[in-house]
C-alpha cells in the first residue's frame, strides 16, 4: 500500500490552526506563540511532517542548497575542503550538493550547468582549470560563485586560497639552501593556470634569487594521482634531480614509493617537499616534508563568503588569501 504524503493543509487541519501559521512554525518565525507552537510540533511529529523544499524553494525563490564542483570527491585535499564547507553551511542551514567534475572540462561545465538547474542559491567551485567556457557560465549565472582553492587570473571572480606562488618558491628554496643543485618541479598540467602562472614561477623565483638558471628538463607534468607520481620517478631520475618540490600529496606518495622500491634513500639521496598537508602525508614512510595550508578553513571560508554574497551583502575583501606555512618532517634533511 502506496503511503500517503503528509501537507501542510493535514498539519493545519489536525492542530486547528491555519497554514500560515503551520508555515511560521516550520520556518522558525518567532511571530507564534509558545503554546500554539508546542501544539503544531506535536501534531508534525504524530503525523511525520516533512516540508517539501522544493516546493519551499519555488515560493521564495530559495532552496537553501549549495551546489559543490570539485575535481576529484577521492583526493584527501579536496576532501577536506568539502568538509569545511559543509560544517559552515550547516551552521547556516544550507545543504550542499557534492558535484564530481573528474578533472574533465565538458564535465566541469555540465555539472555546473546541472547544479544551477537544482536552482541552487550558491555554487562554490573547486575545480582546477577555468577556461573561457566555464569563465561565460560563470557571467550568465543569476547566483553567486565562490573559488575555493582555485585561482581565476583576472580576479573576477569571488576567491579563497593561499599564495601559491610564494609556497613554491619557499620550498624550492628550503631544497636549494640544502645543497641540491638540481631540484625539480612536479606539478599537475600546464594548461592550469595554479600550475603555470603560480606554482611554476614560484618555483623560477626561487632559482632567480639563488642566481642559478632553471633548466627545463626538471619541470615535469602529470596528472593528480599516486600511479603518475609512481610513473614519473625514472624520469626524474634520468634528469638527475636529487630533490622534488611535488604540488599533489598522492603525487608526492607515488614518487617516494618508486624511489624506495629503486634503492634510493630518502632523504639522503633525494628530498621531497609536497604541497598540501593532507592525511596522507602522516601516512608514508618516511612522512612526506611539507608546504602547510588551512585546508579546512579554505572550504569554512569559502562558504561563510558565499553566505554574505546570497544575502547581497559585499565581502570586505573578494580574493581573500590565508596564510600558509611548512612542517619539516623526514623526507627532508635537518
Amino acid at each position: 500500500m502506496e503511503k500517503q504524503t503528509i501537507t501542510i493543509y493535514d498539519v493545519a487541519r489536525e492542530a486547528k490552526v491555519s497554514m500560515a501559521t503551520v508555515s511560521r512554525v516550520v520556518n522558525g518565525n518567532s511571530n507564534v506563540k509558545q503554546e500554539t507552537k508546542e501544539k503544531v510540533e506535536a501534531v508534525i511529529n504524530d503525523l511525520g511532517y516533512r516540508p517539501n523544499a522544493v516546493a519551499r524553494g519555488l515560493a521564495s525563490r530559495k532552496t537553501t542548497t549549495i551546489g559543490v564542483i570539485l575535481p576529484d570527491v577521492t583526493d584527501h585535499y579536496f576532501a577536506e575542503l568539502a568538509r569545511g564547507i559543509d560544517d559552515v553551511a550547516q551552521m547556516y542551514h544550507y545543504q550542499i550538493i557534492l558535484a564530481n567534475s573528474d578533472e574533465s572540462k565538458d564535465k566541469e561545465l555540465q555539472v555546473l550547468d546541472n547544479l544551477l538547474g537544482k536552482q541552487v542559491d550558491g555554487i562554490i567551485f573547486m575545480g582546477n582549470m577555468i577556461n573561457e567556457k566555464v569563465r561565460t557560465e560563470f557571467d550568465r549565472a543569476d547566483v553567486p560563485i565562490v573559488l575555493a582553492g582555485s585561482v581565476d587570473p583576472t580576479e573576477k571572480q569571488y576567491s579563497v586560497n593561499i599564495d601559491y606562488r610564494k609556497a613554491t618558491a619557499e620550498a624550492t628554496a628550503q631544497l636549494l639552501e640544502n645543497g641540491n643543485e638540481r631540484v625539480a618541479l612536479i606539478m599537475g598540467p600546464a594548461e592550469q593556470a595554479i600550475n603555470s602562472e603560480y606554482k611554476l614561477k614560484g618555483y623560477q623565483d626561487a632559482y632567480n634569487a639563488h642566481s642559478k638558471p632553471v633548466d627545463e628538463a626538471l619541470i615535469f607534468s602529470t596528472d593528480y594521482d599516486y600511479q603518475s607520481g609512481y610513473q614519473i620517478a625514472d624520469l626524474v631520475l634520468a634528469a638527475k634531480a636529487t630533490a622534488a618540490v611535488v604540488v599533489d600529496d598522492d603525487v608526492a606518495a607515488g614518487l617516494l614509493n618508486a624511489l624506495v622500491d629503486s634503492g634510493v634513500k630518502v632523504p639522503t639521496d633525494f628530498e621531497i617537499i609536497t604541497n598540501n598537508n593532507s592525511r596522507l602525508t602522516v601516512m608514508t614512510r618516511p612522512q612526506l616534508s611539507s608546504i602547510t595550508q588551512p585546508i579546512y578553513d579554505l572550504g569554512a571560508v569559502s562558504m561563510r563568503m558565499l553566505t554574505k554574497l546570497m544575502n547581497l551583502e559585499e565581502p570586505d575583501v573578494s580574493n581573500i588569501i590565508l596564510p600558509h606555512g611548512y612542517v619539516d618532517r623526514d623526507t627532508t634533511q635537518h
